[in-house]
């Protein structure tokens, strides 16, 4: 009976240093130290453009499927005929539609894995099918104005395996009010 009484207080004891740990400072992972995708991407970073890794043997092209900012596998690169579209003076309610052309300008197939709007009115549709090097797509992107009166800046957030494994269309532009209906027992 003492034994297990020993063995709770102990655990307990282990899940309150854990939770303390997450409070302050990241979790159990900084008292290990810095895990070897953590080292890779700090690495990375400081690259001085020329894509290799101090002191290891990869580049920022080849980086482990760790790190997080790199897809595994081969990344290719994406241009776009312009990633910022303003759609000018809009009535609140209208649906504004947009098309983004890109190319992929890399030497494998581009994949795109995701497409965020930054908010539910702006909803991007994009193709789920691999694009091949040279070859060109679009993504859609409607912003609804309706309830967003007043200037508006939309990002849709475009993941796909390129390096920078993220990047970012905007639509921008003006939403005109609803006139205001008059006081009523005036």
């Amino acid at each position: 009976m003492e034994r297990n009484k020993q063995i709770q207080i102990g655990l307990l004891a282990m899940l309150a240093i854990l939770l303390i740990a997450n409070l302050f400072g990241g979790g159990f992972k900084s008292w290990l130290g810095q895990s070897e995708g953590d080292k890779i991407r700090a690495a990375a970073i400081t690259t001085q453009g020329n894509g290799n890794i101090p002191g290891t043997n990869l580049n920022a092209t080849s980086m482990p499927q760790g790190a997080s900012d790199v897809p595994p596998g081969p990344t290719t690169t994406i241009e776009y005929e312009g990633n910022e579209f303003d759609f000018g003076t809009v009535d609140e309610g209208e649906i504004v539609k947009h098309l983004y052309t890109f190319k992929n300008t890399g030497s494998v197939p581009l994949v795109i894995s995701n497409c965020k709007g930054s908010c539910g009115c702006t909803v991007p549709t994009w193709p789920k099918e691999p694009i091949q090097p040279g070859g060109s797509g679009e993504i859609k992107v409607e912003f609804n104005s309706k309830g967003k009166p007043g200037p508006q800046r939309k990002q849709v957030t475009v993941t796909a395996n390129t390096t920078p494994t993220e990047t970012f269309l905007v639509i921008k532009g003006d939403v005109k009010g609803k006139e205001q209906p008059a006081a009523k027992g005036n």
